[in-house]
């Protein structure tokens, strides 16, 4: 699909990861096009699946949300209902925001935002509930670069 983005169709993500909540009159001058043509580029975006929907960044220590942590799971069921299971129970939990299935050493990743090590270790305990043969967690000293633009200008 990416192939069949053009370079006016990329100057548009662009802008819109780096000023979301722009005009559409504003992001259609920001581009060089007309408003009606950035709409219907817009609405041929959304339909194609390259735009979902809309996401405001929020500050996470704002909200106290200090401590980051990447578990790595290793599991040693692969039944698919075992599998269906393990996804809903993780996705149930808020504090994990991403998922990753993942190659080697590890089968799954998750990255963890929550308050302090009290919260976490509520999170930890959830997550042993599910049987698993290895669960180990790296802890973030510091974000150098965190929810940064996806790279759409090649």
């Amino acid at each position: 699909m990416s192939e069949s983005l053009d370079q006016t169709d990329r100057r548009l993500l662009q802008a819109l990861q780096e000023r979301p909540g722009l005009t559409q009159r504003a992001l259609a001058d920001r581009v060089g096009l007309s408003q009606n043509a950035c709409w219907r580029r817009l609405k041929r975006l959304e339909e194609r699946g390259v735009l979902r929907g809309a996401q405001t960044v929020i500050d996470r220590h704002a909200l106290g949300l200090d401590l980051v942590v990447f578990t790595m799971i290793r599991t040693r069921h692969h039944s698919a209902e075992w599998l269906a299971r393990f996804h809903r129970h993780v996705v149930a939990i808020p504090e994990v925001i991403d998922v990753f299935r993942i190659a080697g050493e590890y089968d799954y990743m998750l990255k963890i935002v929550t308050a302090d090590m009290a919260s976490f270790d509520r999170v930890y305990r959830s997550l042993i509930e599910l049987d698993l043969e290895t669960v180990t967690s790296f802890f973030a000293m510091e974000a150098i670069a965190e929810n940064r633009p996806l790279p759409v200008m090649r």
